[in-house]
């Protein structure tokens, strides 16, 4: 048996980029922020924060979302696993790329679980968005209700 999960909190780096291939499914990707604190240590050394970036890619239901609502700076909690795929470019010089390909998703500060399209979330607040709909509307295109 074997384990290929992740879970990452943080911040989206840049607005979704979606993608509608020729298969039909909707892919999005960005990149998401996460960081240590600062700290001292007891010897009095000044450790400075350390931020990673990690390539996300969500598909389906969950890009569609993405692409409603995920916004650069909106906070997000993902659980999902590790995948790397490779490429030759065009020097024909080999290039590796690890993605975290999402499963399920929480927008926090106001969004519901997400896991492969069983659920909608809410908007994120922010002032370009309209507003939210009443408890018992749906998106539009949806046949979710919030």
């Amino acid at each position: 048996m074997s384990v290929n999960k992740v879970i990452l909190l943080g911040n989206v780096g840049r607005d979704p980029d979606v993608r509608y291939p020729s298969q039909g499914q909707t892919v999005a990707s960005f990149p998401l922020a996460t960081s240590d604190r600062a700290y001292t240590t007891s010897a009095g050394t000044q450790v400075p924060e350390r931020t990673e970036w990690h390539n996300i890619v969500m598909w389906g239901r969950n890009a569609e979302v993405a692409e409603k609502y995920i916004r650069k700076g909106s906070r997000l909690y993902i659980e999902g696993r590790l995948r790397t795929r490779n490429w030759e470019d065009k020097n024909k010089i080999k290039r590796y790329i690890t993605e975290i390909y999402v499963d399920t998703f929480e927008m926090l500060g106001g969004g519901q679980r997400m896991q492969d399209g069983t659920t909608t979330a809410q908007p994120a607040t922010q002032p370009e968005q309209p507003a939210q709909p009443a408890a018992n509307q749906t998106l539009e295109g949806d046949n979710v209700p919030f």
